[in-house]
C-alpha cells in the first residue's frame, strides 16, 4: 500500500475513534443520571413505614437507591447540619436556631403521623405469680405523669386500682423504661406530661433528652420495646407500630375530656383534625388535646431536606420520591399503624417540596 494511502487511512481513524469514545462517554454518564443514590438518618418512630417505603419505592424504580438509619432526632438533625445526609427525619421538625445553621437552607415536610403510646408488661414473675395478669388497664392523667415522676411506684397502687375496678392488679414494682439518645418520641412525651402536671413541668420539663427522675434506658424505640418485654412490671413509651408489631399491651389513657382512650388510628385521626399545619414550616404540635374522642398524644413525624443540593440529579430524585410517599405510600401507613396525611396537609407538602432545589 502507498504511503499516501495509509497515511488517509489514519486520518479517517482518528476522528472515527474521537466519535466512539464520545458516544461511550455519552452512555456512562446518562447511565450515571439514572441511577441516584441518597441517605437519610433520624427519627425511629417512622422507621418501620420508612423501611417499606424504601422497598416498594426502589422496586418500581430500581435505579434510585434510598438508604435510611433509625439513629434519633436529635442526631438525625445534627447530620443535616453538618451535610453528611441528603434528608434527615425528626419526630419535632426543626427549631429556627438549627436551621439558621444550614447554609443550603432546610425544609420540614409532614410525612406521616402517629400515636405514642405507654406499653407495659403484667406478666407474671417468681417474685410476683399471677396466674392471669391484665391485658388492659386504664390510667389517668395525673397517674401516669405520677409514674414517670416516681412517685407511684408499684402496679396495685390504689390510684391505679380506681381507674381499674374488678381488675386483679399484681403486686409488683413499676419498672420505668425511657429513651437514652436524643429523641423527637421524648419531646411529644414531655411536652404531653409539661402540660398535663405542672410539677414534671417544674422538675424536669420538656426536651429530646431530659434528667429523668426515675427508670432505666433503652436506645431507640427498638431498644425500650425490647427492655418493656424482658422485664415484668415495665412500662415505657414507645410509637404505636412498635407495640403492635411485638404485641405488648397499651394503656387507654385519660384525655383532657376524662375520657379512657385507647390508641387506635380513629382516635389518632381526630387528635390530629385539630392540628393546623402554619404555612411558613409546616411544624405544629398538640400537646393536650381537647377533643372527647382524642388520644392524647399525637404526633407528625417531619422528612427534612435542603433548599439547595448542589447535584441537581438527586434534588429531582428527592422530589420525585416525596411526590410518591405523600400519595402512593399513604396507602401503606394504615396497614403498619400510622395514620395518612388529609388531602388538605398533601397540598401542603406537595407545594413545600416543589421549593426544592430552586
Amino acid at each position: 500500500m502507498p504511503a499516501q494511502l495509509k497515511f488517509k487511512g489514519r486520518v479517517y481513524l482518528i476522528p472515527l475513534i474521537a466519535i466512539l469514545l464520545n458516544i461511550a462517554s455519552c452512555t456512562a454518564n446518562n447511565r450515571n443520571i439514572n441511577r441516584v443514590s441518597l441517605v437519610g438518618a433520624g427519627a425511629s418512630f417512622p422507621a418501620p413505614l420508612y423501611e417499606r417505603w424504601l422497598s416498594d419505592y426502589n422496586q418500581q424504580n430500581p435505579n434510585v437507591e434510598i438508604n435510611y438509619q433509625a439513629i434519633g432526632s436529635s442526631a438525625g438533625v445534627q447530620q443535616l447540619i453538618e451535610g453528611t445526609v441528603d434528608f434527615a427525619a425528626s419526630d419535632v421538625g426543626i427549631t429556627n436556631e438549627q436551621a439558621a445553621k444550614i447554609k443550603r437552607g432546610a425544609i420540614a415536610l409532614p410525612i406521616t403521623a402517629g400515636s405514642i403510646v405507654l406499653a407495659y408488661n403484667l406478666t407474671p414473675s417468681f417474685q410476683s405469680p399471677q396466674a392471669n395478669p391484665p391485658t388492659s388497664i386504664k390510667l389517668s392523667r395525673q397517674v401516669y405523669g405520677d409514674i414517670f415522676l416516681g412517685k407511684i411506684t408499684n402496679w396495685n397502687h390504689p390510684r391505679i386500682a380506681a381507674a381499674n375496678p374488678g381488675v386483679n392488679l399484681p403486686n409488683l414494682p413499676i419498672q420505668v423504661v425511657h429513651r437514652t439518645d436524643g429523641s423527637g418520641t421524648t419531646s411529644v412525651l414531655t411536652q404531653h406530661l409539661s402540660a398535663i402536671s405542672p410539677e414534671w413541668k417544674s422538675k424536669v420539663a420538656a426536651g429530646k433528652s431530659v434528667a429523668w427522675p426515675v427508670g432505666i434506658g433503652g436506645k431507640g424505640n427498638e431498644g425500650v420495646t425490647a427492655l418493656i418485654q424482658q422485664i415484668p412490671g415495665a412500662i415505657g413509651y414507645v410509637e404505636y407500630v412498635y407495640a403492635k408489631q411485638n404485641k405488648l399491651p397499651m394503656a387507654a389513657l385519660e384525655n383532657k375530656f376524662g375520657n379512657y382512650i385507647i390508641p387506635t388510628p380513629k382516635s389518632v385521626a381526630q387528635t390530629l383534625e385539630a392540628v393546623k399545619l402554619p404555612a411558613d414550616n409546616l411544624i405544629a404540635f398538640i400537646t393536650d388535646p381537647i377533643g372527647a374522642e382524642s388520644y392524647p398524644i399525637v404526633t407528625y413525624t417531619w422528612l427534612l431536606t435542603y433548599h439547595q443540593y448542589p447535584n441537581r440529579v438527586k434534588a429531582q430524585a428527592l422530589k420525585n420520591f416525596i411526590d410518591w410517599a405523600v400519595i402512593e405510600g399513604q396507602k401503606s401507613s394504615l396497614e403498619l399503624g400510622y395514620i395518612p396525611l388529609s388531602p388538605k396537609v398533601v397540598i401542603q407538602v406537595q407545594s413545600a417540596a416543589k421549593k426544592i432545589g430552586e
